[in-house]
């Protein structure tokens, strides 16, 4: 197991690397934009640009699903020229890499000063009210990779960063919530925008029927597989959290045909895809781009 100095030490060669390569306007950048599949488009509202990629970067894994690019890019975005820093790509538990590695990149943003993290991904609806292609902020969670012991905070704790036994009652900030949703209104966008309860599941499998009828039952509005072990380590790290899911999908939650049936449904029917997610990533990115800038401007 990684100690703590060792984890340190790392975030210190990583955070030297990464200010050696950006120039000083940038080298505190106020927000981290973490872009979720299909949604690295949210980048380029950013200007005077300078990219590094993952692979480049001490202490860094290399983002390997299609969609995520695997760069930071950082530059200034909106009117008042707010310096921020996106994750182009995200990194997954199922990718095979553990919590420390797919975090550690928020830990480094918190070494860099920043003071929100911004974060969006793409995700099944759950809720029955949800269409694919409307938005939800996420104003709690579910981690059910945490109640079987999976947990980003597993281990030593870094007392540099934050409390032994970490609240989360309070993991997404009310006021960048409303500032959202005033952002939205403002910019007459008429996208469905909900606020719900965002499931995580490790992946990378999408849900069974029986796993999303679960969900359900348990609370979930929304289903995915990434975001809550970077807001968990972000609060731990002090930052504030706006988080944002994009519906893809809407998850099959209607028991499959029985063989017993005389005509039925084609299993297929409904079925989730990562095309799937990507088509509507893409179609929804630019009223995405337009309320995340308009939102950042005012942090």
């Amino acid at each position: 197991m990684t100690t703590t100095q060792e984890v340190y030490d790392l975030l210190d060669k990583a955070k030297s690397f990464v200010c050696s390569k950006i120039p000083e306007s940038l080298s505190k950048p106020k927000s981290l934009i973490i872009c979720g599949s299909g949604l690295g488009g949210i980048s380029s509202l950013l200007q005077d640009t300078t990219e590094i990629s993952y692979s480049e970067i001490p202490g860094f894994s290399v983002s390997t699903v299609p969609g995520h690019a695997g760069k930071l890019v950082f530059g200034f975005i909106g009117s008042n020229k707010v310096p921020v820093v996106c994750m182009v790509g995200r990194l997954h538990f199922y990718e095979g890499y553990s919590f420390n590695e797919t975090t550690f990149p928020v830990r480094l943003a918190k070494q860099l000063g920043v003071e929100i993290v911004v974060v969006t991904n793409a995700a099944g609806g759950i809720n029955p009210n949800f269409k694919a292609g409307d938005l939800m902020i996420i104003y709690d969670h579910i981690n059910i990779p945490g109640f079987a012991g999976w947990h980003p905070l597993r281990g030593p704790n870094l007392d540099k960063f934050g409390p032994r036994f970490q609240p989360l009652s309070d993991a997404y900030d009310l006021q960048l919530r409303q500032l959202f949703f005033q952002q939205k209104k403002k910019l007459g966008v008429e996208r469905n925008i909900h606020e719900g309860t965002y499931f995580y599941a490790s992946g990378p499998t999408f849900e069974s029927r029986a796993e999303s009828r679960v969900i359900r039952t348990l609370g979930g509005d929304a289903v995915g597989m990434s975001t809550v072990p970077e807001v968990i380590v972000a609060r731990h790290c002090g930052l504030r959290v706006l988080a944002l899911s994009l519906i893809t999908n809407e998850c099959v939650v209607d028991p499959p045909a029985s063989a017993f049936d005389e005509n039925p449904k084609p299993l297929d029917e409904g079925m989730a895809s990562h095309a799937e997610v990507l088509e509507y990533a893409n179609q929804a990115s630019l009223d995405v781009q337009k309320i995340i800038e308009a939102t950042v401007n005012e942090f």
